[in-house]
C-alpha cells in the first residue's frame, strides 16, 4: 500500500511538471511570434516609435515571462529527463505558428518540397514526445537542502563536474586561444553550461515550492551557491549562443543546440538526481527510442527553414556629388546576424528598399598606363 501510494504521489508530480512544461514551451512560443509579428508590423508602417513602446511587444513579453515561470516550477515536480526532451514542443509550435500566424507564403510548386519534411518532422516530434513521456523515469524526490548536499558530494557527481570542467576549459581554449569558430565548439560550450543550468534550477526550484509548502528551505548555503550558479549560467550560456546565432544560421542552431543541450541535460539528471537508477532497460530503450525520433523531427523541422541574407554592399560613385555611395539588398526586420535567436519563423524583406550610406572616403588619383609610360620604366624594387 504504500509503495502504490508512493507510486500514485510520483506519477502526479511527473504529471503536473509535464503538463506545465509543456505549457510553458508552448506559452514561449506564442510570444516570440507575438513579438515577431511586433517587430514586422512596425517596420511596415511609418511609426516611428520603438518596438518596446508598442502594446503587442508588451503582450509577448508578459506571455514569455508566464512561460518561463512555468518552466522554471516544472523543474520542481518531473525529472530532468523527462523535462529536457519537452523543449520540442517549442519548436514545433513556433513551426505551425509560422505557417498560421505569421503567414508565411510560398509558392505551390515548392510547398511538397519545403514543408513536406517539415509535416515528417512534426509527425516524429509528436510520437517521440508521447514515447518518452509515456516511458520516462518516474521517480520524484523531494529537493531539501540536505537531499541536494547528498547528491552534490557523491562520488559519480564529483567525478562528472570535473570531466565537464576540463571539457569545457580545453573547448574554452580553443574557442578563445585557437579562433576555432566551429559551430559544435561553441554549441559544446552552451550545452555544458546548460547541463549546470538544469541542475540548479531544479535544485533551486525544488527548495523554493518546499518553502511555499511550509519547509524552510532558504536559509541553507546551498540554496545561495545553487542560485548563484545557475545565474551564473544563464548568463554565459547566453553570450555564447549570441556569439554563434552570428556566425552561424539559426536554424542549424536550433537543431544542434537542441540535440547537445538534451542529451547532457538528460546524462547530468541521470548522474545527479539519479533519475535512472529504478527503471528497467525496456523503459530505457523506450525513452531513447523516443528521444530519437524528437531530435530527427526536430532536425527536419528546421532543416527548410528560410534563411536570412547577408549584408552583401555594393559600391557606386555618385558622379555628381564625387561622393561614392553603399548600397544595401535588401533589409531584415529583426535579423538573425546580430545576436538575436528565437525558434520563431523569420521573414526575409527582399522588397525593402536600399538604404544609402555616405561614406567619406578620400579619393586617390588614377594615373592611365599611357601617362605612367611617358614618364619610363618603373622601378620594379624599391627600398
Amino acid at each position: 500500500m504504500d509503495m502504490s501510494r508512493a507510486y500514485g504521489g510520483s506519477y502526479t508530480d511527473n504529471l503536473i511538471g509535464t503538463l506545465l512544461a509543456i505549457f510553458g514551451n508552448v506559452l514561449v512560443s506564442i510570444s516570440l511570434s507575438i513579438q515577431k509579428y511586433s517587430h514586422v508590423t512596425l517596420a511596415g508602417t511609418k511609426d516611428l516609435r520603438a518596438f518596446y513602446h508598442t502594446k503587442t511587444w508588451w503582450c509577448g513579453f508578459v506571455l514569455t515571462c508566464l512561460g518561463e515561470g512555468a518552466n522554471f516550477i516544472s523543474y520542481a515536480f518531473a525529472p530532468l529527463a523527462l523535462l529536457a526532451p519537452l523543449n520540442a514542443v517549442s519548436v514545433l509550435t513556433s513551426s505551425i505558428l509560422g505557417l498560421i500566424f505569421l503567414r508565411e507564403k510560398s509558392k505551390p510548386k515548392d510547398f511538397a518540397k519545403r514543408y513536406g519534411l517539415s509535416f515528417l518532422g512534426c509527425l516524429l516530434t509528436i510520437g517521440g514526445t508521447y514515447l518518452f513521456v509515456a516511458f520516462g523515469p518516474n521517480s520524484h524526490e523531494k529537493l531539501k537542502a540536505e537531499n541536494i548536499v547528498n547528491h552534490l558530494v557523491g562520488w559519480p557527481v564529483l567525478l562528472y563536474l570535473l570531466l565537464e570542467i576540463i571539457t569545457f576549459c580545453l573547448l574554452l581554449y580553443f574557442y578563445k586561444q585557437r579562433n576555432a569558430n566551429s559551430l559544435v565548439i561553441i554549441l559544446m560550450l552552451v550545452a555544458l553550461l546548460g547541463s549546470v543550468t538544469v541542475i540548479t534550477v531544479k535544485a533551486v526550484s525544488g527548495m523554493l515550492v518546499l518553502t511555499f509548502e511550509g519547509t524552510m528551505q532558504l536559509n541553507y548555503p546551498i540554496f545561495s551557491v545553487m542560485f548563484v550558479c545557475m545565474v551564473a549560467s544563464v548568463v554565459f550560456q547566453a553570450s555564447f549562443l549570441s556569439q554563434a546565432c552570428k556566425l552561424h544560421d539559426s536554424s542549424l542552431i536550433a537543431s544542434f543546440n537542441y540535440i547537445l543541450s538534451t542529451v547532457l541535460a538528460v546524462v547530468a539528471g541521470a548522474v545527479f538526481y539519479l533519475e535512472f537508477n529504478k527503471e528497467d532497460i525496456l523503459h530505457i530503450c523506450m525513452f531513447l527510442f523516443g528521444s530519437s525520433f524528437c531530435f530527427l523531427g526536430v532536425f527536419l523541422i528546421t532543416k527548410n527553414r528560410k534563411k536570412t541574407k547577408n549584408f552583401e554592399p555594393y559600391v557606386t560613385m555618385d558622379m555628381v556629388n564625387g561622393v561614392p555611395t553603399i548600397h544595401d539588398k535588401g533589409l531584415v526586420v529583426q535579423p538573425d546576424s546580430n545576436g538575436s535567436f528565437s525558434y520563431g519563423a523569420l521573414v526575409n524583406n527582399d522588397g525593402a528598399a536600399p538604404a544609402t550610406h555616405s561614406v567619406n572616403l578620400e579619393l586617390t588619383p588614377v594615373r592611365s598606363r599611357s601617362t605612367e609610360a611617358s614618364h619610363g620604366q618603373p622601378d620594379l624594387k624599391r627600398d
